[in-house]
């Protein structure tokens, strides 16, 4: 039994919908590469800052109360 591999070249087509040749351009590589690096260090989001750690205090002070009514 005999297995049959076969690749295509890119029709002119294939460049229409946004996909390059990646030998055309040796650097679009390094490009995206930095172009992505630059766009993640420099987010001004940062979600870190608005995720709640636990109970914050009007919490704490409503368990408190609670704590004093059953004491």
């Amino acid at each position: 039994m005999a297995i049959i591999d076969s690749a295509s070249l890119p029709s002119p087509a294939d460049r229409r919908d946004g996909h390059t040749n990646p030998l055309a351009n040796p650097f679009a590589g390094i490009r995206a590469y930095f172009n992505e690096f630059f766009a993640r260090a420099f987010d001004p989001y940062r979600p870190e800052l608005h995720y709640m750690r636990g109970p914050g205090p009007a919490c704490r002070a409503k368990q408190a109360a609670a704590r004093r009514i059953t004491s």
